[in-house]
């Protein structure tokens, strides 16, 4: 049987460049900002029009409504607060893809609120509430073996099991804070991690941690983004993985 895996890339946080346009012939699936952290209607669209026209699967990447630290902080907000917000910006994405004629595959959150999400169950409970309220079905992108992945499963909603080509991991199967050395891998670093996690399915901590993952993460702030994205689709190829959305 041969390996399949999806290679997603958080796009539409690059204005006035054309970065998004250099990656997208190397992924399968994007996760387009909405607002949250930065972005709005212009570049949601235009993201969307090169994700069409490169055959790559879109999704929506909402986050905590804090621009000025590009949602990488966890804000203390009311419950239906933070529903509101995740849902306007899930909805502006929802939105531009039927205009467009494309289809909404999937949710993932970003930064904060993807890894609060992971962590707690309440975070993710409202989550999984929000998308069954404004994009009923459409899969929800996360953190592999975390609360997301937990919530989603007991509650039987579709569940993409994410890993990341680009970060360190803590024994638990969590990220290491960016706030931390070494937290962000670089170069030859990340084709290890990256065969690793989709070939071998697991990831080195202190230890190795088994992880089984259906899509992989490559930053687009990442250093060398797109010459990484080149090198981790010829690598997985080359290994006789398919690169496909879920």
């Amino acid at each position: 049987m041969s390996l399949r895996i999806d290679l997603n890339a958080d796009l539409g946080e690059h204005p006035n460049s054309n970065l998004d346009e250099q990656i997208m012939p190397y992924i399968s699936s994007c996760n387009i900002a909405c607002g949250g952290h930065i972005g709005d209607e212009s570049s949601v669209r235009q993201t969307i029009l090169l994700a069409r026209k490169s055959g790559v699967s879109v999704g929506a990447h909402p986050s905590y409504p804090d621009r000025e630290n590009f949602g990488r902080k966890i804000m203390q907000m009311q419950p239906q607060q933070l529903a509101d917000s995740i849902s306007e910006q899930i909805e502006l994405v929802r939105r531009v893809c039927a205009e467009e004629d494309v289809i909404l595959h999937h949710v993932k959150p970003h930064g904060a609120l993807y890894n609060h999400a992971a962590s707690d169950g309440f975070i993710s409970e409202l989550v999984l509430n929000v998308l069954k309220e404004v994009a009923n079905g459409v899969y929800w992108m996360g953190l592999a073996d975390s609360q997301s992945a937990r919530v989603a499963h007991n509650k039987n909603y579709p569940f993409i099991a994410e890993g990341f080509a680009d970060r360190q991991y803590e024994p638990d199967g969590s990220l290491r804070s960016r706030a931390m050395e070494g937290a962000v891998l670089k170069n030859k670093a990340v084709i290890g991690q990256v065969e690793q996690l989709v070939i071998n399915h697991r990831v080195h901590t202190d230890n190795w941690l088994k992880l089984d993952i259906q899509s992989i993460c490559l930053h687009g702030d990442t250093e060398g983004a797109v010459t990484l994205a080149k090198e981790i689709n010829d690598h997985l190829v080359s290994k006789g993985v398919q690169i496909a959305a879920v």
